[in-house]
């Protein structure tokens, strides 16, 4: 019987088309369902031996792990993946393989290219221009220019390093803070670093680049978005749950925010009668910072690299980070 491997999470239905699939003996099977159901997940991979999943989209925790008795190896794309348990991985044989990216030498650039498209859809008002002539309508609103203007950058690696950079070609005042950020490593990326509550009260638009951890997770709460003007915009391509997202939908609806861009959430995919598709002044994208055709191409054809090493029996890119 044929090796069976499984492509999670498929959603746009390209994965066949990015890597040379047909060269592994081996029958593979895509799905371009999300399976939100633990139990309807075990019943549908359970026969699988290698199971191919794209970034965080699937969560294979202990009980997921131990139910899958075939499973040899689990490829994530890329080399970070939160959402395994890696311990449970080593404990129960299965290895867990990564892939590269963009490269390592611009990594960073889908997800800051993504940022400030956000940020230029609500502050030009772009989505709202494209449905008025759509509509019939011409010239609904005035938009608003970035330079002369504060941008507020919460995390400066080197995405948040990127961004800022942008921003002071933009001509705008750049100001960062993160938990570790010293006044020498912010000047040196064209920022000035300041204590977080006036990061939050001086930014005309603030964007999040922080890894979502325990420390960072719910970081940005009512009491930080309350420091924030009512003409202040929030862009979020990081992670869903580092920002309360309840607080962030009052404060839009009740006008204490301008805007924000929103590319990542706390339950993905977004439920049908989820919240957020209701929530005004947003610019809503479904996960999008990583998901061009470079990336993918990287993505897809290491992920066929590693499972055939797996199967000739040489070593694979082996994740080793909890």
């Amino acid at each position: 019987m044929a090796l069976r491997v499984a492509v999670l999470d498929d959603y746009q239905g390209v994965a066949r088309d990015y890597a040379d699939w047909d060269s592994l003996p081996a029958q593979v099977e895509f799905f371009h369902e999300h399976i939100a159901d633990r139990n309807e997940l075990v019943r549908r991979l359970a026969p699988f031996a290698v199971i191919a999943a794209m970034r965080e989209r699937t969560a294979f925790p202990r009980e997921v792990l131990a139910a899958l008795p075939n499973l040899e190896l689990l490829v994530t794309t890329g080399m970070r993946n939160a959402s395994i348990d890696m311990a449970a991985a080593r404990e129960l044989g299965i290895v867990v393989s990564g892939t590269g990216g963009a490269g390592a030498d611009r990594s960073w650039a889908p997800t800051a290219e993504l940022t400030w498209g956000l940020i230029f859809a609500l502050l030009r008002r772009i989505p709202e221009e494209d449905r008025s002539i759509r509509e019939g309508g011409w010239q609904r609103g005035t938009g608003l220019e970035v330079v002369g203007r504060t941008l507020g950058v919460l995390g400066l690696g080197r995405l948040g390093r990127q961004v800022a950079q942008v921003g002071r070609a933009f001509g705008m005042d750049v100001i960062a803070w993160s938990q570790n950020l010293t006044d020498e490593a912010a000047a040196a990326a064209g920022a000035r670093r300041v204590e977080k509550d006036e990061l939050f009260a001086s930014s005309d638009v603030l964007t999040i680049h922080t890894v979502l951890s325990k420390r960072t997770r719910g970081l940005v709460g009512a009491a930080e978005l309350a420091l924030m003007r009512p003409t202040a915009y929030l862009i979020n391509t990081s992670r869903g749950p580092i920002v309360d997202e309840a607080a962030l939908r009052a404060a839009l609806h009740e006008g204490r925010l301008a805007g924000a861009g929103i590319d990542v959430f706390a339950q993905e995919p977004l439920p049908a009668d989820d919240p957020w598709r209701s929530t005004p002044r947003t610019v809503l994208t479904p996960h999008l910072g990583y998901v061009t055709e470079d990336v993918y191409r990287n993505f897809y054809t290491d992920t066929v690299e590693s499972i055939a090493a797996h199967l000739r029996g040489t070593p694979v890119r082996v994740l080793n980070a909890d």
